[in-house]
């Protein structure tokens, strides 16, 4: 049994949950998967951090399932910076069982492990919570972790879906880069599960996105949950700068609208390759072929490296005018970007039209049924 494409090399269980029917059960699915009871995450940290020159690799291996100390329901950090969504996360667990270079959570969690949530009666009542607020919310479980790779293991799909499915309020979006979407099939999702995907263009996949399911996996992938009845959305997010880049993006278009039925896209987001300046001896050290951290980039306002504005700007306008020859009124949108860019990649500002999360609202209105 796998987590993602990752075969786990050891299973532990804090002891707190022990017991609890969601450990157990995932527990019974590694079979073959030394397993131990240990008293929170010290032991854990402390084998990673004795298990050789890659410990970003090794806990991608190691699976810890504990409970959520904390919240499950965060807004969006974002930065007051740059527009931001009004997204809300769903912290169902931490880190991803593929590789890809630029990854974030090499360096966000010190060290990375592989964490999933299991006491999901905690989760239930703030889902309850949450279904019962005033307003339409757009949640996901994508932001530290990928939100399918956890199928094979916790079949978190059917605990989800089926919850959003009873109420008004809320749409839940999961995020892929993987293919698990057979637990899906037959759920009844009553259009409030938007299923996801991360694209980017082959090249990419291929040089930087280990272990990654490819461009064509992820939208047969896409283009058969449209035609169980999901909602569908994409995100290039990061798109790199490259000799050529501008083909391969335009492939991406065209090969979306050709096989997914633009109705059946609630939205798809823009966002370049951004990352904090800890990331980089990471990707040096790990991915040495890589080039993805030697491009032109400038210290941003929130302190990330991004490319150039002009050269964002540049390929933002050339995306924005092929989604809106080949698929006019689709809702397409920046990632955390100013107002400048805003106005000349799309024309205009997010505020002349309600603000970007209204925007997102009023798509997810339309494809999904939801409302306040």
């Amino acid at each position: 049994m796998r987590v993602g494409r990752v075969k786990l090399s050891a299973l532990y269980i804090d002891r707190c949950v022990a017991e609890d029917p969601v450990a157990v059960r995932i527990k019974a699915r590694f079979p073959g998967v030394s397993c131990r009871i240990v008293q929170g995450a010290d032991t854990v940290f402390r084998e990673l951090a004795e298990a050789g020159p890659d410990p970003e690799l090794e806990g991608k291996r190691r699976l810890f399932l504990t409970r959520n100390r904390g919240a499950f329901i965060k807004a969006c950090p974002g930065t007051q910076h740059y527009t931001c969504c009004g997204y809300k996360i769903l912290h169902i667990g931490t880190y991803c069982g593929m590789d890809c270079s630029y990854c974030i959570l090499q360096s966000y969690f010190h060290p990375p492990l592989l964490q999933f949530f299991v006491n999901h009666d905690d989760l239930s009542m703030e889902l309850e919570t949450l279904f019962s607020t005033a307003g339409i919310h757009r949640v996901g479980t994508g932001e530290f972790t990928d939100s399918l790779i956890w199928e094979p293991a916790a079949d978190l799909s059917r605990f989800l879906i089926p919850k959003f499915a009873a109420q008004p309020r809320a749409v839940l979006e999961l995020k892929s880069k993987t293919v698990y979407i057979d637990g899906v099939r037959s759920l009844s999702h009553g259009g409030k599960t938007i299923m996801a995907w991360s694209l980017n263009t082959r090249e990419v996949i291929r040089k930087e996105e280990r272990g990654t399911a490819s461009l064509d996996a992820r939208l047969d992938a896409a283009a058969k949950c449209a035609r169980w009845g999901y909602p569908v959305a994409f995100h290039f997010d990061p798109m790199v700068l490259y000799e050529g880049c501008e083909a391969g993006y335009r492939e991406v278009v065209e090969a979306i609208v050709s096989r997914v039925p633009p109705e059946r896209i609630v939205w798809v987001s823009l966002g370049t390759f951004r990352f904090m300046a800890a990331l980089k001896p990471i990707v040096q050290r790990r991915f040495p072929s890589s080039k993805i951290v030697y491009g032109e980039f400038i210290t941003g306002l929130d302190g990330k490296m991004r490319y150039f504005k002009p050269l964002r700007i540049a390929l933002y306008r050339k995306m924005v005018s092929w989604f809106r020859e080949l698929a006019p009124g689709l809702t397409v949108y920046l990632c955390m970007e100013d107002d400048e860019v805003w106005r000349k990649a799309l024309g205009f500002i997010p505020e002349e039209r309600g603000g970007l999360a209204q925007m997102l609202d009023e798509a997810a209105t339309r494809h999904c049924g939801v409302r306040p």
